[in-house]
């Protein structure tokens, strides 16, 4: 059970909030680099701050106030330009650092006057990487943006898969380190919404760990023992807000205090008759959370985590929980963040931060069968190394989240060798 005031604390993430300011430290992806690239403008909404992306004409991105500091007016309808972004209402013009660059009025009305150069619009720093764009919030000077292992990983296909999460995002972290709700979400009540009453293995001991760059937790069920690497590796609720599974990494970007954005990566090795594969374009998509008739969806992992997130309420009330062994995990996270933000309001450097270029050439973490993402092999020698590992692993249809466009789910196939690229029909 937490107090009232450290649910605040865990919750509340805008301007000047402990954990605010702790999440302003770290880099966090915010959209796919090809939807900026093909919009050209989009509205993002961070860490309760209202801004708009773009790409400048010259190539460079930007993340700026999405009100214009000289009426107010929606950034979102401003002309891009070959160095930032104009003001559709009076045309005044923005660098990507936030910089003005001219006012077409007041240059001609009194030049010698500079009024630009007085004026400066909110700007945070943009990064790509991994087929994501990647925004600063926090203060000089920036620590790198993450080069996890993954991201080193050659001859895969990626795509980038959003979700829409109507609730506050420490709860979608929480569950990162909540390793029974795998046993009864996404097996047990499954089978139940399959017809199927059939119970899977249970869990008979947990593990929590913590390490630089988040927490462990290590799970033994009635199926394995302390061989498997269920045990000796774990699975990893990567800090600060992101979950690692091997095949894919999902973070949980706080929109504001009532809203989330989950954001997967995902990476499938293509078959050795596939290679070298060398991907142009990382995709995207958003997948829904409700159905035509206003219904949760309920019948993929993430879905259902989504369900449970949002059933806590749109903040969790903390306050009248009744925690127990199963949830040791938690508890570690939430003191691991009351640590963190007390570093933070004293000046110091919360954990996981990397400064050094050398070390980030390649993060390395725990990854379970590090092998089927490293190892050239068929498909059909994939798929069987899947069904004995009990993983999901390169099937033709994404397992994790409702709603992948059927372009993707060719492209991908194509790229698998599952079809030929003039195929008429997916898989």
């Amino acid at each position: 059970m937490a107090s009232p005031a450290q649910n605040e604390r865990l919750t509340r993430v805008g301007p000047g909030t402990p954990m605010g300011e702790l999440l302003r430290r770290y880099w966090h992806p915010f959209a796919a680099t090809a939807e900026i690239d093909e919009l050209g403008i989009k509205p993002v909404k961070l860490l309760g701050e209202s801004l708009v992306a773009f790409r400048a004409g010259d190539g460079s991105y930007g993340l700026i106030d999405r009100q214009c500091p000289h009426r107010r007016a929606d950034m979102l309808f401003g002309i891009i330009e070959e160095d930032g972004l104009r003001c559709s209402y009076h045309g005044w013009c923005f660098a990507t650092d936030g910089k003005c660059l001219e006012q077409p009025f007041e240059d001609i009305a009194n030049p010698k006057a500079r009024f630009r150069d007085k004026i400066r619009t909110k700007a945070y720093r943009v990064e790509e990487k991994a087929g994501m764009l990647w925004a600063y919030m926090g203060p000089d000077p920036a620590p790198l943006v993450p080069n996890w292992e993954p991201f080193t990983w050659d001859n895969g296909f990626r795509q980038v898969v959003y979700a829409d999460v109507p609730c506050n995002w420490f709860q979608c972290q929480e569950n990162s380190l909540d390793p029974v709700h795998f046993e009864w979400m996404h097996r047990n009540w499954t089978s139940r919404l399959a017809g199927d009453g059939s119970y899977g293995p249970k869990h008979l001991e947990l593990k929590f760990d913590e390490f630089e760059f988040g927490h462990i937790y290590r799970r033994v069920r009635e199926d394995t023992d302390k061989d498997s690497q269920h045990w000796t590796v774990g699975s990893t609720a990567l800090w600060p807000n992101a979950f690692f599974l091997g095949d894919h990494i999902e973070w949980r970007i706080p929109v504001d205090d009532e809203n989330t954005l989950s954001i997967t990566w995902m990476f499938h090795r293509v078959p050795v008759g596939q290679e070298p594969y060398v991907q142009q374009r990382v995709p995207y998509w958003k997948g829904p959370v409700k159905d035509a008739e206003d219904n949760w969806i309920t019948s993929h992992v993430l879905n259902q985590d989504i369900v449970a997130w949002a059933g806590q309420g749109v903040i969790a009330d903390r306050t009248e929980e009744h925690l127990g062994q199963s949830d040791l995990g938690i508890v570690m996270l939430r003191r691991s963040f009351d640590e963190n933000m007390k570093a933070v309001a004293e000046g110091r450097d919360p954990k996981g931060l990397i400064r050094d270029a050398e070390r980030n050439k390649c993060v390395e973490l725990q990854i379970k069968h590090r092998e089927i993402f490293t190892t050239s092999m068929t498909l059909e020698e994939s798929w069987a190394l899947g069904k004995k590992l009990a993983y999901r692993f390169n099937q033709p249809h994404y397992p994790h989240q409702v709603g992948q466009p059927e372009a993707v789910k060719r492209e991908f196939q194509v790229a698998m060798g599952m079809i030929p690229a003039d195929a008429e029909h997916t898989i």
